[in-house]
């Protein structure tokens, strides 16, 4: 007997599995927000933010900050305001503190400091607005305090609050907001806090996060950013004492592109570079700045003269006692092991070859024309002494 459809054994259905998308994959297992930190996995973090700043700044005043020897999240929210509005509150503000200045002396109270200098920044903040020197904005400084345990977690704040503290800011913990503020110092761009202060162009400036006390000097051409607080990196090394520098790196590390890049940004400010590349690496770059190539080889029509002299006099002071010596020295390496005979032959013999061209141990006489290796070798030959001969040959 066949049984009617309805009584068929059905399939059973495959399981559908859901599809992870890059949120599920990036995102932490756990997040617990507790009242006064967050922690996420293993992790702990605690957001501050400044409710009160210096009433004198100068650059680079977030130096300590920057430089801070912890890993640090720290976020910046800058907003521009419109400066009728800021005037038109400005003029209410002024209007306020001169009338409570002028109860407490109606009345023969002591005057408040606090609110004549609050009165006197008004006002010159008010002069500036309306010449159009300064611009207004609302600045909002975050900064979350990563740790692995409570107990670092703890210490890092104290050091915090003591760091900010001795920069003459007051820094609060966003208690009952550790999320919101935690979001706020990531590199999202939202201000969920939206806890601003009041600054000026002049004041605003000098927070530019761009420093570091070991890597970045006041002048000097850029090499790059520092890892350990992002900082740039900027160094003139022409203002040491001694500006010598040697780069050492595995093969394709970038050394020559450091030495390039370097030689490009040194030369906007001025700076004669001289490379000597015996591989002709540095041939495009020197025609890419219009520079000069000079090929030293067997066939090409530019020399190098050893018997040189630089041509500059310099009071008391003879350069051909310190040539010889370097020639000396020079042809030690060319001609090979000299015994102390030959060796006193070719001192002779150097003097005798810039005579002839009329150069003597009178610094007025070094700016001639210099002699030649071929003149060298004419006054061997002519000594005609078997020594000097052999020297001659192996010249």
């Amino acid at each position: 007997m066949k049984l009617p459809n309805i009584f068929k054994k059905s399939k059973p259905q495959e399981e559908i599995k859901p599809q992870l998308t890059l949120e599920d994959v990036i995102a932490p297992s756990e997040i617990e927000v507790e009242f006064n930190h967050l922690r996420i996995d293993g992790r702990f973090f605690r957001t501050y933010f400044v409710s009160s700043y210096p009433r004198f700044v100068v650059p680079n005043w977030l130096e300590p900050l920057i430089s801070f020897d912890h890993s640090l999240l720290i976020s910046m929210f800058i907003y521009p305001s419109q400066s009728q509005g800021v005037l038109d509150e400005l003029k209410r503000k002024i209007a306020e503190m001169e009338a409570t200045i002028q109860t407490d002396f109606e009345r023969g109270r002591a005057i408040d400091p606090a609110v004549e200098i609050a009165l006197e920044d008004a006002r010159v903040l008010q002069n500036q607005l309306v010449k159009g020197v300064e611009r207004f904005f609302q600045f909002a400084l975050y900064i979350s305090v990563p740790a692995y345990s409570e107990e670092e977690l703890h210490n890092t704040s104290k050091l915090i609050e003591s760091t900010l503290a001795s920069l003459s800011m007051v820094a609060r913990q966003t208690t009952l907001q550790m999320e919101d503020g935690f979001k706020s110092t990531l590199p999202l761009g939202q201000d969920l806090l939206n806890l601003t202060h009041n600054m000026d162009t002049t004041s605003l400036a000098t927070t530019f996060p761009f420093a570091s006390s070991e890597l970045t000097a006041n002048e000097g051409i850029m090499y790059g950013i520092n890892e350990h607080n992002d900082s740039l990196i900027l160094f003139n090394r022409f203002s040491l004492e001694n500006a010598n520098s040697v780069v050492f790196g595995k093969s394709g590390g970038g050394k020559s592109y450091l030495i390039k890049l370097e030689a490009l940004r040194s030369l906007m400010f001025g700076t004669e570079i001289i490379v000597i590349d015996p591989e002709s690496e540095y041939l495009s770059l020197a025609q890419a700045v219009g520079g000069e190539f000079i090929n030293f080889s067997a066939s090409s029509p530019v020399k190098i003269n050893p018997f040189d002299l630089s041509g500059e006099i310099a009071s008391g002071e003879s350069e051909l006692g310190r040539k010889i010596l370097s020639l000396t020295a020079f042809l030690r390496l060319v001609l090979g092991t000299l015994t102390a005979t030959e060796g006193a032959i070719l001192d002779r013999a150097l003097k005798q070859t810039y005579s002839l061209k009329g150069i003597t141990d009178d610094p007025k006489t070094q700016n001639r024309t210099p002699p030649l290796i071929e003149d060298l070798y004419k006054v061997l030959i002519g000594m005609e002494e078997p020594a000097d001969m052999e020297l001659a040959a192996r010249l």
